[in-house]
């Protein structure tokens, strides 16, 4: 059997259950119960400092 015959049938059965697993696996813990305050969090990151400038960090 040719390399690209044996990689080729690996990527198009074992690989994609593998992605497709994966890709629901990550889709179920975006939206798992309970992390909607955890996205919301992360979403507000670039307005946490809307009304003033940051403070600015001196490094000693």
């Amino acid at each position: 059997m040719e390399t690209y015959t044996l990689l080729r049938e690996f990527a198009d059965s074992w690989m994609l259950l593998f992605l497709f697993t994966f890709f629901m696996g990550v889709v179920f813990w975006v939206f798992r119960p309970g992390s909607r305050a955890e996205h919301q969090d992360s979403a507000n990151i670039p307005f946490r400092n809307a009304d003033k400038p940051a403070a600015q960090e001196t490094e000693v």
